[in-house]
């Protein structure tokens, strides 16, 4: 779940419990087989595969359990499902994407209005939403990686379009197709990135606060505890004291 760059690095999402962390994993698994299903079960050769298994590394995931989830798409068990992007408002006018790998379309689609309508907030049409954001590749190092100048220099040389640093670290941005190639080549300067993955940015940002902040929240819970829905994008802005609140 993004919203403000301020907060990158604070993860709405299934894991971010010990007690959720089996779901994590099993929404990491299923990528994992999808990305090999839709291409060769090689991560050195298949990009999507590559980043799967990097996000999953990320998150403590066991070799074990990558290793079964990449089994599972040469046994056929990946053929049913399929990528579903879903847009809608929340409280305030915050514009929502919500990524979805399923195997059933009838039984998402009609989880995530209901979530939508229950929390405040309300299901748009393809495209409704998408329109205000980037589509774009997103890298993140650790601050030790280097000086906030060395990693924007290294940023630039690897093709990337932009490069922002702060006290938790640096993030570089590519284009969704550079992806792949700007990996690389920052591996060779930089070594392995903290995390990589494929996000919606937004171009600007909804100003939300009090009452409105909570309710944005718990829809954006809400939404993320189904368990077809892997990502969570949003383009609100929330000040430090009001995500405390919600935190705590």
């Amino acid at each position: 779940m993004a919203g403000h760059s301020k907060f990158k690095n604070i993860q709405f999402r299934k894991g971010a419990q010990d007690k959720k962390r089996s779901k994590l994993f099993s929404k990491l698994s299923r990528d994992i087989t999808i990305a090999a299903k839709n291409g060769v079960p090689d991560p050195t050769s298949n990009a999507r595969l590559r980043l799967a298994i990097a996000n999953a590394r990320a998150e403590s995931m066991p070799k074990d359990n990558i290793d079964r989830a990449i089994k599972k798409a040469l046994g056929g068990e990946a053929d049913n499902y399929e990528d579903i992007r879903y847009e809608g408002f929340g409280p305030g006018g915050v514009g929502l994407i919500v990524e979805v790998l399923t195997d059933n379309r009838n039984r998402a689609a009609a989880n995530v209005r209901s979530t939508f309508s229950k929390n405040g907030g309300n299901m748009g049409e393809s495209g409704s939403v998408a329109f205000m954001f980037d589509r774009l590749g997103q890298i993140i190092y650790a601050k030790s990686a280097g000086t906030d100048d060395q990693i924007m220099e290294a940023a630039i040389e690897a093709g990337a379009e932009d490069a922002e640093s702060d006290e938790d670290g640096h993030t570089i941005f590519t284009a969704f197709e550079d992806l792949g190639a700007v990996i690389e080549a920052l591996e060779s300067t930089l070594g392995a990135a903290k995390s990589t993955s494929i996000i919606w940015r937004p171009k600007t940002l909804t100003p939300v606060s009090g009452d409105e902040c909570s309710t944005l929240m718990k829809l954006i819970n809400a939404l993320d505890d189904d368990d077809d829905v892997q990502n969570v994008f949003g383009n609100f802005d929330m000040s430090d004291e009001d995500l405390a609140r919600f935190m705590s």
